[in-house]
């Protein structure tokens, strides 16, 4: 069995993570600095924690299950303890692209991140339509980066990602700068903002008189119906003519012209890892 460390055990990543691997051909020892973490996964999982010392003992895998403003810090504390080889998966790309990571090329540095379960989907178990986050009973999609190391690691980090995230469909293949490119810039600084931006938009709505579940109803059904064809699940859709005159009309209104150039220049994607990884050269 490979065996695996697996830090921040019982955080709430962490003990999500726990949960996938049990019943797995992954031998797994649980790390936890915290008493809190310690407690919950026992309560949770009935799983006991090891030391650091103890857990990497003859890890073949660690994953880094912290806070990305953690990673470069413990990493560079974890380093000398890991025998060259050892595979270290991270869970966001944030840390790995903005350069934090220690300099140690004999150790293989792996990113991989959930999609999360698609909103068009063939899920029909209550359970399943229920599992937004995914990593529980909806399938969900991967992105995986092999940052450096050997080439035979690739397979066995994307099967302990497909672990720790199933029930995985395609598991992606990318560089750690496109999974940068694809969060935060992609589904976090455009996406959730856009998000709350429709919140805030069907808000005024009920603000201005239309009834709130009203407002509800008919801004996701239209949802549905508007990202089938803007994404082209549903090809033989066409937006409306009247559609096409407000969205022509609102583009000039609600964005400034250059904005993508903005949010995907390459340095302004680092800043932004740089940011949330905690790196001092952060602008």
């Amino acid at each position: 069995m490979t065996r695996i460390a697996l830090l921040g055990a019982g955080g709430k990543m962490g003990v999500r993570l726990s949960r996938n691997l049990s019943g797995t051909r992954f031998d797994v020892a649980h790390c936890e600095v915290s008493e809190v973490g310690r407690t919950r996964l026992k309560d949770e999982l009935g799983i006991d924690c090891v030391d650091l010392e103890q857990g990497l003992a003859g890890a073949e895998v660690v994953i880094l299950a912290v806070p990305d403003r953690l990673i470069g810090q413990i990493l560079a504390d974890l380093a000398p303890r890991l025998a060259a080889g050892t595979a270290v998966i991270m869970l966001d790309a944030a840390a790995a692209h903005a350069g934090t990571l220690p300099d140690r090329p004999d150790l293989t540095y792996f990113v991989t991140h959930p999609c999360h379960p698609p909103i068009f989907n063939d899920e029909v178990t209550a359970e399943a339509k229920a599992d937004f986050f995914g990593g529980v009973a909806a399938k969900q999609h991967i992105v995986c980066a092999l940052m450096q190391g050997d080439e035979a690691h690739y397979a066995l980090c994307e099967e302990v990602s497909r672990a720790i995230y199933a029930p995985v469909m395609r598991a992606h293949r990318c560089s750690v700068e496109a999974i940068a490119i694809l969060e935060p810039a992609m589904s976090e600084t455009v996406g959730a903002t856009l998000a709350l931006a429709l919140r805030e938009a069907t808000d005024e709505a009920i603000r201005r008189g239309v009834p709130r579940q009203a407002a509800f109803d008919f801004m996701l059904g239209h949802l549905t119906i508007e990202l089938a064809i803007a994404f082209e699940v549903f090809p033989e859709g066409k937006f409306s003519d009247g559609a096409l005159h407000a969205i022509d009309a609102a583009r000039p209104v609600i964005f400034r012209d250059g904005w993508l150039d903005a949010v995907f220049d390459p340095e302004a994607v680092l800043a932004s890892v740089r940011e949330i990884a905690g790196d001092p050269q952060a602008v």
